[in-house]
């Protein structure tokens, strides 16, 4: 059995455009957090540099593990707020490979230097070697954040648009 229809041109691209548009918004939205909110990186960095500086005070054990506990609770509260406050959310089917490794190589960045820069002052024995070390650690990290957030997010617009180019050679 044939099925001839007829398709009119002129509505199939007024369709398509009433698809693309708010598409569009969605990733103009995210690329816009990405480039111009700083607000949550600096908020992390400073609950992080507060977390590293108390490494110095030479706490109880129990107030140690206090201490972590209270600062994975205001991470966690902080990724709540911050993912509720975007207008827009991807599909999880649209995060890219480069998010993913944003995230892990972040983790593995910001551990190295906590780890060599507490070595490094250790080993020079300076007062106070606590808040150096808390200072180079969430430098670091504010500095890593922003480019990688935005090379992370540069590639799904062109991905969206590579998925929609195959899905019209159907």
């Amino acid at each position: 059995m044939i099925v001839n229809t007829t398709v009119d041109a002129e509505q199939a691209w007024q369709d398509l455009q009433r698809i693309r548009v708010p598409q569009e918004r969605v990733y103009d939205e995210i690329e816009r957090c990405a480039h111009d909110d700083a607000k949550p990186t600096y908020t992390t960095a400073a609950i992080m540099w507060v977390f590293i500086a108390t490494w110095g005070l030479k706490l109880p054990e129990w107030a140690f593990w206090l201490v972590l506990v209270a600062y994975v609770a205001l991470l966690g509260t902080l990724a709540v707020f911050f993912s509720r406050r975007s207008r827009v959310r991807l599909h999880r089917s649209r995060y890219s490979w480069r998010q993913f490794a944003t995230f892990f190589a972040g983790m593995i960045v910001t551990a190295a230097v906590i780890l060599i820069s507490g070595h490094l002052a250790e080993s020079l024995a300076p007062p106070f070697r606590s808040l150096i070390q808390a200072t180079v650690s969430t430098g670091v990290f504010a500095l890593f954040t922003g480019p990688a957030n935005r090379w992370a997010v540069g590639t799904l617009r062109t991905r969206a648009s590579r998925a929609a180019d195959a899905g019209v050679g159907r």
